[in-house]
């Protein structure tokens, strides 16, 4: 426990360092190209292969190509837009194949390859262009996918009873999921009714944004659950210590920080300036 407690400290304090220590997007950048590294290697290592034994030569080769594809995408904004839709895209489809595991899991192949690909660097690419739009939306985002998890454990451990997808993470029920989105609903009323000056109608749109944001963070962590259990790998990695690997830290921002970045994007479009 102690381990684990030093580690999320030291994890926390490096993430506000590079978010609000300076304007800079120097450290906040290297750290977005790092994590898709490191994010890549563990993704490889969850992909299907004929023994168990992981040549790492290659395993950090995709690691660097998903880095190097994440840089892309931080400098060029189009490709950016394309890998968030992309995300989105695969994001709905794994609805379905989480929903149809273990009967169906044809999914399990090697185009899982490019899925890592698209959805680490997508999800970096849209944490990094939140912090630019602004440090503290960023905070708004780790604090509704930390609310989402969060409600869904206290609520889930003492009234959980049925459960949200047995065959991929036994743990979680339809009490905790409940429990979480209430959590994370009266976190978005307190920043929408203190910080937020827009109309009703803007309003309504932020707060289905911020609970399809929600919705999205527990989607990636049945997706990622799904994919480890169907790999027999408990943890995606061990570089953190008591806590496993980047994707296990990451698993729900895969899927919420593209949506909410394109969200941010499509409310600018329509003249709705956060």
């Amino acid at each position: 426990m102690l381990e684990r407690i030093v580690t999320a400290l030291v994890l926390v304090a490096v993430v506000l360092i590079c978010m609000f220590a300076t304007q800079s997007h120097y450290p906040m950048f290297g750290l977005m190209i790092l994590a898709a590294g490191v994010a890549g290697y563990e993704w490889f290592k969850l992909m299907p292969r004929e023994t168990k034994t992981i040549f790492k030569p290659k395993a950090w080769a995709y690691g660097i190509l998903v880095a190097i594809v994440a840089a892309l995408a931080l400098f060029y904004s189009d490709v950016a837009l394309l890998l968030w839709s992309a995300s989105i895209l695969t994001w709905l489809v794994s609805g379905f194949w989480v929903k149809s595991y273990p009967e169906h899991d044809n999914w399990y192949n090697s185009t899982l390859y490019i899925v890592g690909l698209i959805l680490v660097s997508a999800a970096v690419t849209a944490i990094f262009e939140v912090w630019q739009t602004s440090p503290w939306w960023l905070m708004y985002l780790f604090l509704l996918v930390w609310g989402a998890d969060s409600g869904a454990y206290f609520v889930g451990r003492k009234f959980g009873k049925n459960k949200l997808a047995p065959t991929v993470s036994p743990n979680k029920s339809v009490e905790g999921l409940i429990g979480g989105v209430v959590v994370t609903t009266i976190l978005i009323i307190v920043v929408e009714t203190i910080y937020l000056d827009l109309t009703i109608s803007q309003h309504i749109l932020f707060l289905l944004l911020s609970l399809l944001t929600v919705f999205s963070s527990v989607l990636g962590d049945l997706f990622e659950s799904m994919v480890k259990r169907r790999a027999g790998i408990k943890d995606s990695g061990r570089i953190l210590p008591g806590h496993g690997g980047v994707l296990d830290r990451i698993d729900s921002l895969l899927a919420a920080a593209p949506v909410f970045a394109a969200g941010i994007y499509l409310l600018k479009l329509i003249g709705v300036d956060l």
